[in-house]
C-alpha cells in the first residue's frame, strides 16, 4: 500500500442523491491500539477486519522498526505480528511525528521491557493534545519519566498495580495505561477511563490474551497483572465513524443509504441526532437504513467523550446544519481548536458564527457554493466532501491525503452510492 502525498486533491460535481448500500469497514481507533498490543507478547498475533489505511501502514512501519515481524495481507485485511525480539525501544521519530497512535507502543514497551523512548506524537492538529495522562499514570506505576527537550525517555523495573485518577477520559491516555497494567505487579484500578467501543475492543482483545479485566466501558476499569500474554486472534470491530460518515452524506443529499457491518449500540449518540434533525433511522440486526425524504431541521450537539457525540463526526455534522432550517449550534468540549475547518465551509457561503474556539451558531439552510477548499486534518477533509454533495457546481477538496489516515476508499464508496466525486 503506497503511502500518499500532500498533492491529493478530490473533486466533486454537487446535486447527486444518495442511494444504495454500503459495507463498514474495520476501525481505525481500534486496529491501531490492538497492533501495539502484540508487543506485550513474544506469541503471534493476528487481526481480522483491518482497514488499510495510512495509519496502518505507518503503525506496521513503526512495528518493523523495532524489531517485530509484521506481515500486513492487504487482500485479506489481516495482519500478523509477532514480536518474539525487539531490538529498539524508540520509535523512529519520523513515524511518530505522522501519527498520535504511536504513543500507544510506549505502555506495552514500558510494561514488557522496562524501557521506552518517544518523541511528542503528531498527527492531526486540533488543539492541545497532551500525553501528561499517560506520563502521570507510568509515574503511578512506579517508572521513572524523564522529560527532556527532544522527548520522553521511560524506565522501571516489573511495573507495580496502583490507583490511577485520570484528569480526563483520555482515549489513547486510557488505552496506554490498560495494557501497561496488564503485566504490572498487583491491581492496577484506573478511575475516570475512557468507555469508547474502541476501548472495550482492546480490553476483549487483552482478555483473550490472558489479561484479567473488570469495569470495560466504564468509567472504573481494573485490572489483576498478570506474569505473561498469550498471543491472539481478534478481529476488529466496524468503524462508527466511517458509518457516521456516510449517515450524515445520506441525510443531507436527501437520499436512501443501507449500511452494513454496524453496531446499533456504537451508534445510538448520532442516531438521535438524525432523528432529531428530520433523518428516519432505521435497525436490522447490523444493518442500518438512514433516509431523509423531507425538510432537516437545526439541532444543538455537544461532542463529548462517549456515549457523548463523537467529536470525530461534529465536522461532517456541520455540513447537516448548513443544509437545516433553523438556528444549529455545535459546542466543542473535547478538542480546543477543532472547529478551523468552519472557515472553509464558510468560503462556499455557509453562515456560521464563532463564539469562541469550540463554540458555533449555524444558519440555515443555505446553498453552499462549490470552490477550492483545504483539508486540515482528517475530520475536516470529510466535512469538506459532504460539503461538496450538496454544493453547486464543482468542489475541490486539495490536501485530501488526509483523508487516507481515517478512511479507507471514502472516494470510491460515495461514488458507488451515486456520487459525482473522484481524485483529481
Amino acid at each position: 500500500m503506497a503511502i500518499t502525498t500532500a498533492t491529493e486533491r478530490i473533486r466533486t460535481i454537487g446535486g447527486r442523491v444518495l442511494r444504495g448500500r454500503v459495507a463498514i469497514g474495520g476501525a481505525k481507533n481500534a486496529a491501531l491500539p490492538a497492533m501495539a498490543a502484540a508487543l506485550l507478547t513474544e506469541e503471534d498475533c493476528v487481526l481480522e477486519n483491518v482497514p488499510l489505511l495510512e495509519d496502518v501502514v505507518v503503525m506496521t512501519e513503526l512495528l518493523r522498526a523495532l524489531g517485530a515481524e509484521v506481515d500486513l495481507d492487504t487482500e485479506r485485511h489481516r495482519v500478523r505480528i509477532r514480536a518474539a525480539e525487539i531490538e529498539s525501544f524508540e520509535p523512529p521519530p519520523e513515524l511518530v511525528a505522522r501519527m498520535r497512535a504511536s504513543f500507544l507502543v510506549t505502555g506495552p514497551l514500558l510494561a514488557r521491557f522496562g524501557r521506552a523512548r518517544s518523541i511528542p506524537p503528531g498527527g492531526c492538529q486540533l488543539g492541545s493534545r497532551p500525553v501528561d495522562v499517560d506520563l502521570r499514570g507510568f509515574r503511578k506505576f512506579g517508572a521513572q519519566v524523564e522529560v527532556t527537550e527532544s522527548g520522553f525517555e521511560l524506565r522501571s523495573g516489573r511495573l507495580r498495580g496502583c490507583e490511577i485518577y485520570m484528569d480526563y477520559p483520555s482515549h489513547t491516555g486510557t488505552e496506554n495505561l490498560l495494557m501497561a497494567a496488564c503485566l504490572a505487579q498487583g491491581t492496577t484500578t484506573i478511575l475516570n477511563a475512557a468507555a469508547e467501543p474502541e476501548i472495550v475492543n482492546l480490553g476483549q482483545i487483552l482478555q483473550d490474551m490472558g489479561a484479567r479485566i473488570s469495569g470495560l466501558g466504564t468509567s472504573r476499569i481494573v485490572v489483576q497483572g498478570v506474569d505473561r500474554l498469550r498471543g491472539y486472534r481478534a478481529s476488529v470491530l466496524p468503524d462508527r465513524l466511517e458509518a457516521g460518515t456516510l449517515a450524515i452524506a445520506a441525510a443531507i443529499t436527501h437520499g436512501e443509504v443501507i449500511l452494513d457491518h454496524v453496531r446499533e449500540a456504537d451508534m445510538a449518540p448520532l442516531t438521535h441526532k438524525l432523528r432529531e434533525a428530520g433523518a428516519e433511522v432505521w435497525w436490522s440486526e447490523s444493518s442500518m437504513l438512514v433516509r431523509a425524504p423531507g425538510p432537516l431541521y437545526a439541532t444543538e450537539i455537544q461532542a463529548l467523550p462517549f456515549p457523548g457525540f463523537p467529536t470525530d463526526l461534529q465536522a461532517a455534522f456541520a455540513v447537516l446544519m448548513t443544509q437545516a432550517q433553523g438556528r444549529s449550534r455545535i459546542f466543542e468540549r473535547v478538542f480546543n481548536d477543532r472547529l478551523r475547518y468552519t472557515s472553509e465551509l464558510q468560503r462556499m457561503g455557509a453562515r456560521i458564527e464563532l463564539i469562541d474556539r469550540q463554540q458555533a451558531i449555524i444558519e440555515g439552510p443555505v446553498k453552499l457554493q462549490g470552490t477550492a477548499v483545504r483539508a486540515l486534518d482528517i475530520r475536516s477533509g470529510a466535512c469538506l466532501v459532504l460539503a461538496g454533495l450538496v454544493a453547486e457546481g464543482e468542489t475541490i477538496v486539495l490536501e485530501a491525503h488526509h483523508l487516507r489516515r481515517g478512511y479507507e476508499d471514502l472516494v470510491g464508496k460515495l461514488a458507488a452510492l451515486g456520487a459525482d466525486i473522484h481524485y483529481a
